[in-house]
């Protein structure tokens, strides 16, 4: 048989009676001294006051920073405030295709009337949501874009509609960069738009002006000019105009031309008649048919004609 350590006493009570447990020591609960009883005075928390409108436990008060965090209110309590006219959408930002498309430095196609049109239109679109929004927040008590949102104790107010009020003022400033944004697009677009304008009338001018110099350096040479024309003589009715310089007079050119007595010659002998005149006026080339007949005045033509000193 084994034998046990004289200090450590046995499992098995071989020797002398079992030890017995007595009702009261059943009953009586020890707790440990560093742990109070459950009827211990300093066991029992004083209960915390509570909100006289939800019943619930008094928090600490809220700064402006917190209310992002904080739900809107029950619907118990917001059953008596003033629902906007129409529900508020969520902002979502604008397609900027039409601008990604525009002509950019580098490549890209010309920006067109229609493309500052379309952006003028979405400009008009934006402030329309921009005053909306300003609207609701008149509606709720006009708090504004700058309004505080808790009463002078720190809980959020209850006179208003926190979640409207909160997503307004998202949608207020992020519809105003939108706004800033577009308005600089329009501006480069028609920048743009005005550039090509300017350069393509530069470009037409140019063109006009070297058309004029290729014409003037093929007009042929003039032997008379046109000095005065009488209203209401043949020369006038035909058109003829003081400083008019003579190409062709008939069968009188720059080739043939002597004097002022071949252009006499030719008239005397045409008299009724229409002639063929050629002149340079402004530059240009002109045909002019002149029918030398007798009028009111003095001679057939009506006008004075003198040479040119080339």
């Amino acid at each position: 048989m084994a034998s046990h350590h004289p200090m450590t006493p046995s499992l098995c009570h071989t020797h002398g009676p079992a030890p017995t447990v007595s009702p009261h020591d059943i009953m009586t609960v020890h707790h440990p001294p560093s742990l109070p009883p459950p009827c211990h005075p300093q066991a029992t928390a004083p209960r915390a006051p509570r909100h006289p409108m939800t019943s619930s436990p008094l928090r600490r008060p809220m700064t402006s920073s917190a209310l992002r965090h904080v739900a809107a209110p029950p619907l118990r309590h917001r059953a008596a405030l003033p629902r906007p006219s129409r529900p508020l959408r969520r902002w979502c930002p604008p397609a900027r295709a039409v601008v990604a498309a525009m002509a950019q430095p580098g490549g890209g196609r010309p920006v067109t009337i229609s493309d500052v049109q379309q952006l003028v239109r979405r400009k008009d679109e934006l402030e329309a949501q921009i005053k909306a929004c300003y609207e609701l927040l008149e509606g709720q008590k006009g708090v504004g874009m700058h309004e505080p949102l808790v009463d002078a104790e720190g809980f959020p107010r209850a006179d208003i509609d926190l979640y409207q009020v909160r997503t307004a003022r998202h949608n207020v400033i992020c519809l105003q960069n939108d706004h800033k944004a577009l308005m600089k697009q329009v501006e480069e677009a028609l920048h743009q738009l005005h550039a090509r304008e300017k350069e393509k009338h530069a470009k037409d001018e140019a063109e006009a002006l070297a058309e004029a110099m290729s014409q003037s350096q093929n007009l042929p040479q003039a032997f008379a000019k046109v000095n005065t024309v009488t209203p209401g003589s043949p020369a006038s009715v035909s058109g003829l105009q003081v400083d008019d310089e003579i190409v062709e007079f008939g069968s009188v050119n720059v080739n043939n031309f002597q004097n002022l007595q071949n252009i006499a010659t030719v008239v005397q002998h045409s008299e009724g008649r229409p002639l063929s005149v050629t002149v340079i006026r402004s530059g240009k080339k002109v045909h002019v048919g002149l029918t030398p007949k007798r009028w009111a005045g003095k001679g057939l033509l009506g006008c004075n004609i003198i040479p040119l000193q080339r």
